[in-house]
């Protein structure tokens, strides 16, 4: 349930950190077919049966914000990078306007520190946000960066899984919503209810823009024993948690939820760990999907 994963790396798996990580390839390629796994891979993913207990499982539910809050309590805004390349990979945060004038909102669910939205709206003057997170924590520090403005910022703290966005952001106002390394964190069970409450504050015709983490990447295989919670879903050493998409279920998610596919690949890249001298694939899902108004969906 924790709404914060925004991992480029996974450090608890012992995968690179950002800083041990270069690209081996420069750029990155997408593709509609999931990674193929060599030999060693699949027989390293069958031999994972066992599951955390039950017990557990709802342990780290119920502490779930308590995890993300001491995850910021211990990096505070130094784990992630600012998200520069936000912009570049999704075109639409410029090209949706009508106008280039236009002001824009955006909705952030997940915000984290805030390393997209000060980015975006150092770059972008006619850009309102709106910006949530699970974390009290994590919101406390958005609210302390200097670019924070509240006449073009909106911070606060909420549960996407049980807490209606609606109670802060006006239904149907907003015209881009970013899931970046958001719902893989959630409870796979409670994926559902995320997509809806962001769907209820998206105006018709307005665009969700999604990242996560794919199938078969590199920080899946990494995982020891007695970190699998289930198909896909994993726990890491400090209690947060991380789960791996294939494409066809956050199609059916979000068709489920009202949300139609526009794009939705795997993007592919490999990274190379300095220290070990290894070279590792990643595997991130990059998607877009719109909510079709009454005259769309007709």
């Amino acid at each position: 349930m924790t709404m914060t994963s925004k991992r480029d790396a996974e450090s608890n798996c012992k995968v690179a950190t950002r800083e041990e990580m270069s690209s081996c390839v420069p750029g990155q390629s997408k593709t509609s077919a999931a990674r193929v796994l060599t030999q060693e891979e699949l027989d390293r993913l069958s031999g994972e049966r066992a599951l955390v207990s039950d017990f557990k499982q709802m342990k780290l539910e119920k502490e779930a914000q308590k995890n993300w809050d001491l995850f910021y309590k211990r990096n505070t805004t130094n784990f992630f990078k600012d998200r520069h390349w936000t912009t570049r990979e999704f075109e639409e945060l410029k090209a949706c306007r009508e106008f280039e004038s236009q002001r824009l909102v955006l909705l952030e669910a997940g915000c984290g520190v805030g390393n997209c939205i000060f980015p975006l709206l150092e770059d972008d003057l006619s850009i309102f946000v709106y910006a949530c997170d699970f974390s009290p924590r994590a919101v406390e520090f958005v609210k302390q960066n200097p670019l924070y403005c509240p006449e073009r910022c909106c911070a606060f703290q909420c549960d996407l899984t049980k807490d209606d966005l609606r109670d802060n952001v006006p239904e149907g106002s907003v015209d881009v919503i970013t899931l970046i390394f958001v719902l893989s964190a959630v409870h796979p069970d409670k994926m559902k209810l995320v997509l809806q409450n962001i769907g209820r504050v998206l105006k018709p015709g307005g665009i969700v823009l999604f990242r996560d983490y794919g199938l078969y990447d590199h920080a899946m295989l990494r995982f020891k024993a007695g970190s699998k919670l289930g198909e896909n879903f994993y726990v890491r050493q400090d209690g947060t948690r991380s789960y791996f998409f294939s494409k066809e279920l956050l199609a059916e998610l979000c068709e489920e939820a009202g949300l139609q596919c526009v794009a939705n690949d795997y993007v592919l890249r490999e990274t190379v760990n300095k220290k070990e001298g290894l070279c590792v694939p990643r595997v991130f899902l990059q998607s877009k999907f719109t909510k079709l108004g009454q005259s769309q969906s007709s």
